[in-house]
């Protein structure tokens, strides 16, 4: 071993979230591990920044809210996170009114209901669909920190109606057997379109896996807001991990893996690492690249991301207060039909004619992101993130300005006044410009299409990676992040069962 090569038990290529957890896991029970990370922090798409220059807003700049992440990790790990509810959970505009749908449903969600459908009947739907959902990810959630279960015993839990409309058939299809109002229709369906292009009667079933992830955090499938942003999150999971003895090195790019049946070497500019496993946080295909492998097909994500500050909230047609309708989600051009119809003209290459996406403020929940030069003011933050984009469609600054026009329009139809005069600072990110910024492939925020969090009929795990949903095809090369089994979102989940499937592989007498 020459002087320039090092010797580690562990190495994490990529330092997003969940490298963070899986290396605070392993650091605790003795193992030395390091993180190699080619951006100048952690993180990945999970910081917070100060997006506007010479305008003090520190925003969440990719990831957003926290969804997934389970309450026993938060625990587990001595995280001091404060994660908010938020009073509403969205809020749909149309022609003369909007469709008001609280956290905690009660006598304005009902009121509104009736005055768009013009009886209860949908409503009883909703909450009918939703007791089913409830019941799905009440036997899912309490299993996503443990080996993978069989597709057999969660289904066992569960009523075969409920199963099939989200597990069988493509979602659509219960959507539109359930429901009659086209608006309604698309409040459902939004869940399975976050970070997913796909029809909603997409016979792969992309959307359901989708919606599923969506609504199986915690049990509950709330999204919450992190108090100083995502930053905070990613703060949290960097002190732990240099507490437990993590060595985390950023502007450190790798350029190869090569893996073996008992170890591997990690070498990148300046430095050769040998170690005992190697953990993956970046995308599949960026690891098919640096191990050598021939490169699945290269993933390509749909949303546009657009950051905003502005003086004020503006007024709304409808009237609702503000507050209330942007405490939560807004829903732009997300009837079912609005949906189907942005879809198909993205699939045959061209930008759709009209935005389909979501609005949330962040700062109606926390105004720690605000400096003292907006703290007192009232000034908020919007982040909207818009569907059914692809990379393709938005292959150039000319297109993303269109996007950003056409998000614009979108949201002057439901306002009392135009947005812009009100706009104090403004950036947008398509696809191309998140992998530019974060090397993640096609900017696809799930490293690729989600997965179904069990095993199928059939399938038997041979090792602890398999078992974990965590494996690459190495031996001693697994999956930590998005692109595992269980990948996807802000949770943690990836990171912390690739910890453990590494120390249930430890022979017994190696263990620390």
């Amino acid at each position: 071993m020459d002087a320039a090569t090092e010797k580690r038990d562990v190495v994490i290529v990529g330092g997003g979230h969940n490298a963070l957890v899986a290396a605070t896991y392993l650091a605790r029970n003795g193992l030395t591990v390091t993180i190699l990370e080619r951006l100048p922090h952690v993180g990945g798409a999970a910081i917070s920044a100060p997006v506007f220059d010479g305008l003090d807003a520190h925003l969440s700049r990719y990831s957003y809210l926290v969804s997934l992440m389970p309450e026993e990790l938060i625990t587990r790990l001595g995280l001091e996170l404060e994660l908010r509810s938020r009073d509403t959970a969205s809020y749909s505009p149309y022609d003369g009114g909007g469709l008001l749908i609280e956290t905690a449903e009660g006598a304005a969600t009902e009121e509104s209901f009736r005055v768009l459908t013009g009886s209860d009947t949908e409503l009883v739907a909703w909450r009918r669909f939703y007791a089913e959902v409830a019941t799905v990810a009440a036997a899912i959630a309490p299993t996503l920190l443990s080996p993978l279960p069989h597709i057999g015993e969660l289904r066992d839990q569960v009523e075969m109606a409920i199963w099939t409309d989200l597990i069988d058939e493509p979602l659509g299809t219960a959507i539109e057997r359930r429901f009659t109002h086209d608006l309604v229709r698309g409040v459902v369906s939004t869940d399975a379109l976050i970070g997913t292009f796909a029809s909603l009667h997409d016979p792969t079933l992309i959307q359901n896996r989708c919606f599923l992830y969506h609504l199986i955090g915690n049990g509950t499938g709330e999204w919450r807001v992190p108090v100083g942003g995502m930053g905070a999150v990613t703060g949290e999971l960097e002190r732990v991990a240099r507490e437990a003895g993590v060595q985390i090195r950023t502007n450190c790019e790798v350029d190869g893996i090569d893996a073996r049946d008992t170890d591997a070497t990690v070498c990148g500019d300046g430095f050769v690492i040998e170690t005992d496993w190697v953990l993956s946080g970046v995308a599949p295909y960026v690891l098919a690249r640096l191990l050598g492998d021939p490169a699945p097909p290269k993933p390509s994500g749909s949303q546009f991301k657009i950051n905003l500050l502005v003086s004020r909230l503006p007024r709304l047609r409808s009237g609702i207060d503000p507050a209330i309708a942007f405490a939560g989600t807004l829903h732009l051009g997300e009837a079912m039909s609005e949906l189907e119809t942005a879809w198909a003209q993205a699939a045959a290459g061209a930008l759709p004619d009209r935005a389909a996406g979501e609005l949330y403020c962040h700062t109606l929940t926390d105004r720690s992101i605000l400096g003292p030069g907006l703290a007192d003011t009232p000034a908020q933050t919007l982040t909207y993130f818009g569907l059914h984009t692809p990379y393709d469609v938005l292959p150039d600054e000319i297109a993303a300005e269109q996007a950003y026009a056409q998000f614009l329009a979108a949201l002057d139809e439901h306002l009392a006044e135009p947005i812009e005069p009100l706009i104090l600072g403004v950036e947008h990110r398509t696809p191309a410009q998140i992998e530019e910024s974060l090397g993640m492939p096609g900017g696809h925020i799930f490293h690729g299409d989600l997965q179904w969090p069990w095993l199928e009929e059939g399938e038997r795990p041979h090792d602890a990676a398999e078992r974990w949903g965590v494996s690459t095809g190495h031996r001693r090369v697994l999956m930590c992040g998005s692109g595992a089994r269980r990948g996807g979102a802000v949770s943690g989940i990836a990171g912390h069962n690739a910890a453990h499937a590494i120390l249930e592989a430890l022979p017994i007498m190696e263990r620390p």
